[in-house]
């Protein structure tokens, strides 16, 4: 598999906010239980007992049923059989017959407002609406100083958040001039304190050399974009932590001999459609999985821009009115032009969709690790909503729903080096869990079918999910 991110996982209850606690949900497959687990902590106190459900672990495709779930702080500390496992007195009882816990969603190419322009309400809101979506993880892929105060506030349990992984400001060939300019930048970022580089277009070779070379001697590692001078092979010899809308993977699938000084430069390749040579996937799987590269496709991100469908439509879903309506007609504007272009072609843009799921299946068949993200808020790409479109898109392009869910829980935790702490339900593990009215093995979209959210072993009902997106909706 892919190299784990490098990081450290950062730990911290979230206090704030008092919430009621109300029921919950449960898991599991074939009939067959297993013993009783408990964490090396003392399960004879809980604050919460999920009892009587079907835990979808995410270790493996399987699902555990009738179970009963300690939670005590932010950890698990016991799982096993509902007659098995005493609840204590003390712990606020969560019946959950029928439902499915399962380890809650990341969201690994996500956008934080900085608190400029929207303000800080604009930041909170964006936060709250992945959260109450099921996303306890996000990482900010264009990150700002105040990123940095606004992690601490969430470890320090100031925000209702998800926990958050940040990149440095954009490095790109504008912020990014020349190879002194990105040794600086390198070394100034990891100085402040940020957790990853994040690279835009248009970086230069000699530039990105030197950044290469200096982000390893100080310790920090880049993702993003792959520029146009880089290209695909020496970003995966640089073994960039991922690389996001996979990015440069059309220009590595062109045709031998093919001659594109013609072609205008297009969003993430769409313009070499007819160029590409889809019988060079399997090799460039293979050395993506061989470099030990992560992706996160972003495909429901290339759909909502691409392909024909009518902004105007879009913009009426029932999602679209918890975002700024400014932002909604920026969105529907920017898609009318896309369709509006001369260049434009609807059965071209169906087909480079097909291309990167066939894309994404392979370097999932290679086992070069996928990561789950949708790039929201951009083009109709709502924060926590937009999840439930990426994770349809994963399956349409192949995967199980089981594989799929592995993208925004397991696969997380290991590419964070944090597989001991969270990214599966077991007794130790922080309680990042989702309480869910169906399986999400039997299909995806049922993690869009809430009964409530814990975040750190903070617990919210479906209630609370509501009372805070109606505070959240814009009329």
């Amino acid at each position: 598999m892919p190299q784990a991110y490098g990081i450290g996982a950062r730990s911290a209850c979230l206090l704030g906010l008092a919430l009621l606690v109300v029921g919950a949900a449960a898991c599991s497959q074939d009939g067959d239980a297993e013993p009783s687990r408990r964490s090396d902590l003392a399960a004879d106190s809980a604050d919460y007992a999920f009892i009587g459900v079907n835990v979808v672990p995410m270790d493996s495709e399987r699902v555990l049923s009738n179970q009963t779930v300690l939670v005590r702080g932010e950890r698990i500390v016991a799982i096993g059989e509902a007659d098995a496992i005493q609840v204590p007195e003390n712990a606020s009882t969560i019946e959950a017959p029928g439902a499915y816990l399962m380890p809650g969603l990341a969201e690994l190419h996500a956008h934080i407002p900085s608190g400029q322009g929207g303000g800080p309400d604009l930041t909170e809101r964006v936060l709250l609406l992945y959260l109450v979506n099921g996303i306890t993880t996000v990482r900010g892929m264009l990150g700002a100083p105040a990123h940095l105060e606004l992690r601490s506030r969430v470890d320090r349990g100031e925000i209702l958040s998800p926990r958050i992984y940040t990149s440095g400001p954009s490095i790109n060939g504008n912020s990014i001039p020349s190879p002194d300019s990105a040794r600086r930048a390198v070394r100034h970022q990891k100085l402040a304190g940020y957790d990853f580089l994040k690279i835009h277009p248009g970086l230069s070779r000699e530039a990105f050399e030197v950044l290469d070379e200096t982000a390893d001697s100080a310790g920090i590692g880049f993702a993003g974009h792959v520029p146009a001078e880089v290209g695909l092979e020496r970003a995966l010899a640089a073994q960039y932590l991922s690389i996001d809308h996979l990015d440069g993977y059309a220009e590595a699938l062109v045709q031998e001999g093919a001659d594109l000084e013609t072609v205008p430069p297009s969003f993430f390749g769409i313009g070499l459609v007819d160029y590409l040579d889809e019988a060079k996937i399997p090799q460039v799987a293979a050395s993506t999985r061989d470099a030990g590269v992560w992706n996160v496709p972003t495909q429901s991100l290339i759909e909502s821009i691409a392909l024909p469908d009518d902004p105007r439509e879009m913009a009426s879903r029932p999602e679209m009115a918890y975002m700024p309506p400014e932002v909604v007609r920026n969105w529907t504007e920017a898609k009318q032009n896309v369709l509006a272009s001369e260049a434009y072609s609807a059965e071209a843009a169906r087909r480079f969709v097909a291309i990167r799921g066939r894309l994404i299946k392979a370097l999932h068949d290679a086992g070069a690790g996928l990561l789950l993200g949708s790039d929201a808020p951009q083009v109709f790409q709502v924060p926590g909503f937009s999840m439930r479109a990426e994770l349809a898109s994963l399956v349409a392009a192949g995967l199980t729903p089981y594989e799929a869910l592995t993208t925004g829980t397991r696969n997380v935790a290991e590419y964070f080096g944090a597989l001991d702490e969270r990214g599966t339900v077991e007794a130790g593990k922080v309680a990042d869990l989702l309480l869910l009215e169906a399986n999400p093995l039997a299909d995806v979209a049922n993690v869009g079918r809430l009964s409530g959210v814990m975040v750190r072993g903070r617990w919210l009902p479906r209630a609370e999910l509501d009372r805070l997106l109606e505070s959240l909706r814009r009329d």
